[in-house]
């Protein structure tokens, strides 16, 4: 019975650290509506380090595999495992599905982490354009009382992070935050003002938030520039770290920098190799396909 037992425990163990992707997993189920992720361990005896990728697509697009793609190389080439998430999308869903989901991957991400050989203390969130969003908010509603959602680090693509300003330069609410909110289009009462303050991550920043990466271009007309420039500047007054990468002359969405600076992918590893305290990270070429997220 023994030797039966510790050869169960053998196979048990080779086939946690086997590494490479697997497909469609299923991390929760609101409402009977099944969602699911891509998980890619990388091969080695880990503990390792883990990405939750959101995608962005303006809360109603977009899936786990594009949109936060190039991403996935990197981070593999590194020694760092990720989880790519869906999560329920606007308007048949409503604020706050995606922020529940996203904070459902992380209790799952850990739970499971002895099965898929990471270290629940090395956790951090990858997100871009309104999966940036999503993150933000993430992080911000972890407080000291949430251990359960909180995570090392926390990295924001081009994240819009006040919806109040934003909408107001816009001349009213997006089409995308009409379907996330179901506020009317046009100029802004007073209640469609308090429902963007309430969900703009930027008014409920605290200092207990992790350290966090900003990556950004400078020619964004989707989420300006300056919603990362103010966030970092926010975060600094409170003493939490945080970094700004500037993808000059970078428009909307990452597969679109491939022409432009590429480098943001070796810096954006750099930051979670020093962050996380990875022991010798490879990166991976940069090179990637486009994606088409917008806000």
């Amino acid at each position: 019975m023994k030797i039966a037992g510790f050869l169960f425990l053998g196979l048990l163990l080779t086939a946690t650290v086997r590494g490479g992707l697997t497909k469609d997993i299923e991390y929760s189920k609101p409402d009977g509506e099944s969602l699911k992720l891509d998980a890619c361990v990388p091969e080695g005896t880990g503990p390792f380090p883990a990405a939750i990728l959101v995608h962005g697509g303006g809360w109603s697009g977009g899936n786990k595999e594009t949109e936060i793609d190039p991403m996935f190389a990197p981070l593999t080439k590194a020694g760092i495992a990720w989880f790519s998430i869906n999560y329920r999308l606007a308007p048949a869903h409503k604020y706050p599905a995606c922020i529940e989901d996203a904070e459902a991957a992380v209790k799952w991400v850990k739970a499971h982490a002895k099965e898929y050989n990471i270290d629940p203390q090395k956790i951090v969130l990858i997100g871009e354009s309104a999966g940036g969003h999503i993150v933000d908010m993430v992080a911000v509603r972890a407080t000291k009382d949430k251990l359960e959602t909180r995570v090392a680090a926390v990295v924001a693509f081009y994240a819009p992070c006040d919806n109040v300003a934003d909408s107001v330069r816009r001349g009213g609410p997006s089409p995308s935050m009409q379907g996330l909110l179901g506020v009317p289009a046009g100029p802004m009462d007073d209640k469609t003002k308090k429902t963007l303050f309430d969900i703009s991550p930027l008014n409920f920043v605290h200092k207990d938030l992790p350290p966090y990466l900003l990556v950004h271009g400078t020619a964004d007309k989707s989420v300006p520039y300056d919603q990362s420039v103010e966030w970092q500047a926010k975060l600094k007054e409170l003493g939490v770290p945080c970094e700004l990468i500037t993808v000059k002359d970078g428009p909307h969405v990452m597969g679109r920098w491939e022409t432009i600076d590429p480098t943001y992918k070796e810096k954006t590893i750099a930051w979670l190799v020093k962050t996380l305290g990875i022991i010798s990270p490879t990166v991976a070429p940069a090179t990637s396909k486009p994606a088409s997220s917008a806000l």
